[in-house]
């Protein structure tokens, strides 16, 4: 079978699933509607875990370095062939707490971002809405139990 044959078949049971989104058949989210829904909550949930890590992981991670540090240069000087092997697991073991740190940071962060950015387009989107079908006696401000009619 060429490539072209196989990404044909790909294509056509990948658009078979996401057309299957709908209805029972397929796989649908918990909420019932196709709709990808992150809540605010989740991902702030998420974004202070993340946090808490970083926090906890940067001065726990590196509890036990300056000792390590002394004893494997100490154990080396005397001779000891563990002492090098130690003095190696010590640096391995920074370069993954420092790895850590850095992906942490970024969840966080990252998060942060979603959220001011999602936040953001909630604005934009309400204004646009208050100019495309005001309510009245709401300030020309669509409700958001009203907003879905708008994009089906």
């Amino acid at each position: 079978m060429s490539f072209d044959d196989e990404w044909a078949v790909e294509k056509a049971a990948v658009a078979m699933r996401l057309n299957k989104a709908d209805s029972t058949g397929g796989s649908t989210p918990a909420k019932g509607s196709a709709d990808y829904v992150v809540e605010d909550d989740e991902l702030g949930d998420i974004g202070h875990a993340a946090y808490g890590l970083f926090s906890g992981l940067e001065a726990g991670g590196k509890h036990a370095g300056a000792a390590s540090e002394t004893a494997g240069t100490s154990l080396k000087g005397d001779g000891f062939d563990c002492g090098a092997a130690l003095t190696e697991v010590n640096q391995t073991w920074e370069t993954q707490v420092k790895t850590l740190l850095q992906g942490c940071a970024h969840i966080s962060n990252h998060l942060n971002h979603t959220k001011k950015s999602r936040e953001a387009d909630d604005v934009w989107i309400q204004a646009q809405l208050r100019h495309f079908a005001p309510v009245p006696g709401q300030d020309g401000a669509v409700p958001a139990s009203q907003i879905n009619k708008y994009f089906r």
